[in-house]
């Protein structure tokens, strides 16, 4: 059984003299499976995923995009950018093949791998993940909460706007605990995410917003505009020669279920959940997990 205890961080070299934190859990021969944290996040251990993917033989790697936490960052990263970091972090391990998962705004970077590593990535998976900004026949900011309305079209506005409004945002949640995290996030969390917010869940989102944020907004700034730019690949080729699922709760107030019923109709062949009575917090990593490794199998 995978402990987090045992879990071992690295610091791994990137592009451009940049380093990547990151932290590997679980078993040593298992195969990788790359975790994209949500936006803000950082790198913070969730037991019961670390757990639910030892006990199907996966190795949990975790890392933090550039600009949060211990990672560099990259000022003006794409999202296509974050398939060279994953490559730099599978040649430290010594691995050549992964699966993929990105949760919230991990999501799109979970399916860069897909894109832009066909030939490492095995399967890979958004778990209420975005859509693209401009995506065709899509309201991308339609049934986001305001506090999410307001972050994105300040980032629309440009970097100057988007750092004034992340740095008054950033003094309550690079503090937070996890028994402040239900109330501290207001109408982003609808009632079944409040419901969730309880024990190792609100503790796992309390770390995530510390760590990332520890050393400043430059993460949570870059992902907002490299969200609401052109990714740099095309979602047709997410699902090309490597299999996606797509995970959306249907009550999510940060991420719409509009996203991710547009992404489960544009990624080709994508398999599809959209889930019922369920919201933005939903990690069914058992699920999850066993949906990458059967697609995984079957490529």
């Amino acid at each position: 059984m995978a402990d987090d205890h045992a879990a071992v961080r690295l610091s791994v070299a990137a592009g451009d003299g940049r380093s990547v934190e990151v932290l590997v859990a679980g078993p040593g021969d298992g195969l990788p499976m790359i975790f994209h944290h949500g936006t803000p996040g950082g790198v913070a251990v969730y037991r019961p995923m670390v757990v639910a993917a030892a006990e199907r033989g996966l190795r949990t790697v975790l890392y933090g995009r550039p600009g949060y936490g211990a990672s560099t960052p990259q000022p003006g990263r794409l999202v296509a950018d974050a398939a060279q970091d994953v490559s730099a972090i599978l040649a430290a391990l010594g691995a050549r093949h992964f699966v993929s998962a990105g949760w919230s705004g991990g999501g799109p970077h979970a399916l860069s791998c897909a894109a832009l590593l066909p030939g490492s990535c095995l399967a890979a998976a958004s778990v209420s993940g975005l859509a693209p900004y401009a995506a065709p026949g899509l309201d991308w900011l339609a049934g986001m909460a305001e506090e999410n309305v307001q972050e994105f079209r300040a980032a629309l506005a440009g970097e100057t706007e988007l750092a004034a409004l992340l740095e008054l945002a950033t003094v309550a949640l690079k503090d937070m605990t996890g028994a402040q995290v239900a109330d501290g996030l207001g109408d982003l969390v609808c009632e079944e995410d409040k419901a969730a917010l309880h024990g190792a869940l609100a503790e796992f989102v309390a770390d995530s917003f510390r760590a990332g944020l520890s050393r400043g907004i430059a993460g949570w700034r870059d992902d907002d505009l490299a969200f609401t730019r052109d990714w740099g690949f095309a979602l047709a080729s997410a699902g090309g020669s490597v299999p996606v699922t797509v995970w959306q709760g249907e009550q999510d107030a940060m991420v719409p279920l509009a996203h991710g019923q547009w992404l489960a109709r544009h990624v080709r062949a994508a398999r599809s959940h959209m889930v019922s009575g369920a919201g933005h917090l939903m990690l069914p990593f058992d699920a999850v997990f066993d949906d990458l490794l059967e697609l995984a199998g079957a490529r």
